[in-house]
């Protein structure tokens, strides 16, 4: 089934050979490991298909992708030049049903089949000690935010227990702008690693305890801030649940955007840094939206952008996606560290992203400030916090 399902994605990537997907992979880009390029990933098929690999020989090499979908970006079968190439690369897609077929098979890597396991056991990521259902609304503490409501927050697992201050600051933004909304009666993790990694089966659990659990407290309407639960709320819910999901999903960056264009907020207090901004994979590579992070930027006072286009940006990953930095944390440091290089070439003290995952192991790197855009623009509309 799978090799049905594959075969032609294989053949297209494999037939034409350009290659030029490799430049933008940040995996590449540091490794320089033909093995663990999007053209290998995809040779790997038209192998398995003659019989001369089997998955657990290459099980390993599907590892190294942080999912940025940058290679598809840049992939001729996707530009769909001239009359020679109609097809759709997915290789984003490919890595995460090769991963999915290594597991159904009883091929695991350790680091995942570990952060999974405990994944299933707490509902929600191991992203520190003592992550709990218990203290998922910890961080709401002080805040009076009801439960439920026809829309509701949700604050994924790194945001909720470690990033604490980051769905702080978009609450008092919230708030500040009149916009109602409350928190999930029971949230787990939204099961989008689990099926980046594989974990297809518990995914899909973990989805429909989230969706059944709006559906009782008639939630109509999802805020999201982290880049992760986007994707998987807008592409993997639907994928699962077909027309059962009727949950609208709204990113609270272009939501922020919209408010401080229509003058329902307005930034007044200075932030004097010199900084550049550090585009989400999942928001400008795999979604296009990469002009509001920018509006927000511009609309602060005493900031000095130095902005880079976005095209530019397409071969910049901070490395933490698709499941890497849990399994090669090692790997994620060091594309990491070529990210803030080249923040650093632009003469800035300080990197914006709006990205809680990728925020930490930028901020690991030590030679340059890492801030998220949210707490940034909390900061100018006078509620941020110390």
């Amino acid at each position: 089934m799978f090799l049905e399902e594959w075969r032609d994605a294989a053949y297209n990537c494999f037939s034409s050979g350009h290659k030029f997907c490799r430049e933008v992979c940040p995996v590449m880009q540091v490794t320089r490991n033909e093995s663990w390029s999007p053209t290998a990933f995809h040779a790997n098929v038209v192998a398995m298909e003659k019989g001369e690999l089997e998955v657990s020989d290459v099980a390993a090499d599907y590892v190294n992708c942080t999912g940025c979908g940058a290679c598809e970006l840049r992939c001729p079968n996707s530009l769909f030049t001239g009359d020679f190439y109609r097809f759709r690369t997915r290789t984003v897609d490919l890595v995460k049903a090769m991963r999915g077929l290594a597991v159904s098979e009883g091929v695991h890597q350790p680091g995942w089949q570990r952060w999974n396991r405990l994944t299933d056991q707490n509902s929600h990521e191991p992203v520190l000690d003592g992550v709990s259902q218990e203290r998922v609304r910890d961080w709401a503490d002080g805040l009076d935010l009801p439960v439920g409501g026809e829309t509701i927050l949700f604050v994924d697992c790194e945001a909720a227990f470690h990033r604490t201050s980051l769905p702080r600051a978009v609450a008092r933004m919230l708030n500040l702008a009149g916009y109602t909304f409350g928190l999930m009666n029971e949230q787990w993790c939204c099961g989008g690693p689990a099926a980046e990694m594989g974990y297809g089966e518990q995914a899909q659990r973990f989805a429909r305890h989230n969706l059944d659990d709006w559906r009782a407290h008639g939630v109509r309407r999802v805020l999201v801030l982290d880049p992760h639960d986007y994707i998987t709320f807008t592409e993997d819910y639907p994928r699962y649940f077909g027309e059962e999901f009727d949950i609208e999903v709204v990113l609270v960056i272009e939501l922020l955007a919209s408010m401080v264009r229509e003058g329902v907020l307005t930034p007044h207090v200075p932030v004097e840094r010199s900084v550049t901004y550090h585009d989400p994979c999942r928001l400008n590579k795999r979604k296009g939206i990469w002009q509001e992070p920018r509006e927000l930027l511009r609309s602060i006072p005493g900031l000095d952008f130095r902005d880079v286009d976005r095209v530019t940006q397409w071969s910049s990953c901070s490395g933490a996606g698709g499941g890497l930095a849990i399994e090669k944390p090692e790997l994620t440091a060091k594309i990491s560290a070529a990210r803030v290089d080249k923040a650093l070439e632009l003469g800035v003290d300080t990197l914006v992203t709006a990205c809680p995952w990728a925020e930490r192991p930028l901020s690991e790197v030590g030679t340059i400030g890492v801030v998220d855009l949210h707490e940034l623009l909390a900061e100018s509309l006078g509620v941020g916090e110390p």
